[in-house]
């Protein structure tokens, strides 16, 4: 008899669709975005969001993962009118970023209540009032290090994720601390290393630090193009040529990690629909259509599929 093979399901904003189902997915983006204490161009927009789906979904994007952790102006509750009006699946966050964009009575007071508890109610029963359930947990590392809020933030997703099966996705700040955050999170944690998602990584682009997440089975996201000061963009085909060569071609992630209003394609920007029209022909040439198409559809529903529990 053959053994029944697990179901996973990737938990977007109007409900669980099985893991092969999102089509050409943007890994990593933001629809919404606001800082508390670091205010600039607030991703504030629910036309302008709508707009920005509907330019990606005419290149041909399917589904977009929002990686807008909690107290960042997710607008969860706009989120499921966007995806049904744009048939773009969507996939919200659960999670905390980095101490800088917060009060410190902000964060005194959500680890008083329980971080924990915060997280597997957003993935289980909904984000606050709106009833969306986050897909994912969002956290954030420091530059080249982890701080006391991110070791604190990184306890408390593990524990959310062993309740709950939710993958974790990291901002690497500057693409920088990838191994230090697999050290915590899969080492002294014990979190599966596929369930964890290395972002940003393009913005540092050493490839022998890449390989070694790579080893571990981390998937590792590229994403945020077109920023020359990151060396993004001319440095990320040889990267995932690299990667691809070595073998860990089913662990890579593309995203557009749109932040700011001037970034979005409907302001003048690159925006989501960049990924498609610039991105995925240029990396095309480097390693083959195949192998493209395959992280762009194949691999976010392996990343972001999870067993619920």
């Amino acid at each position: 008899m053959t053994e029944k093979q697990p179901v996973r399901r990737v938990r977007t904003v109007l409900g669980d669709i099985d893991s092969t189902g999102l089509g050409v997915c943007d890994a990593h983006d933001h629809l919404f975005l606001r800082s508390p204490q670091l205010p600039g161009q607030e991703l504030d927009s629910a036309d302008a969001a709508a707009a920005e789906l509907a330019a990606f979904r005419a290149v041909g994007g399917q589904s977009v993962v929002q990686w807008t952790p909690h107290g960042m102006g997710r607008c969860a509750g706009r989120l499921p009118e966007l995806s049904r009006a744009t048939g773009v699946h969507l996939v919200a966050a659960t999670g905390l970023h980095q101490a800088v964009h917060y009060t410190q009575e902000f964060v005194n007071g959500l680890h008083a209540d329980g971080l924990t508890d915060l997280f597997v109610r957003e993935l289980t029963e909904g984000i606050g009032e709106s009833g969306v359930r986050a897909g994912l947990i969002k956290v954030a590392g420091g530059f080249h290090g982890l701080d006391g809020h991110a070791r604190l933030t990184m306890a408390s997703a593990a524990e959310a994720h062993r309740a709950t099966g939710a993958p974790i996705a990291v901002h690497l700040e500057l693409g920088t601390g990838a191994l230090d955050v697999l050290d915590l999170l899969c080492g002294e944690f014990a979190v599966p290393p596929h369930r964890v998602i290395l972002g940003h990584l393009n913005r540092a682009p050493d490839l022998s630090v890449h390989l070694q997440a790579a080893e571990t089975g981390a998937y590792l996201a590229f994403d945020g193009p077109s920023r020359s000061h990151h060396a993004t963009d001319w440095r990320m085909p040889d990267a995932v040529r690299s990667l691809a060569d070595a073998g860990f071609g089913d662990q890579l992630l593309l995203g557009g990690d749109t932040t700011t209003a001037a970034a979005r394609s409907v302001d003048g920007g690159p925006g989501m629909p960049h990924l498609l029209r610039r991105v995925r022909p240029r990396l095309a040439r480097a390693v083959g259509d195949e192998l493209v198409e395959r992280v762009l559809t194949v691999n976010p529903g392996r990343a972001f599929g999870v067993e619920w529990r």
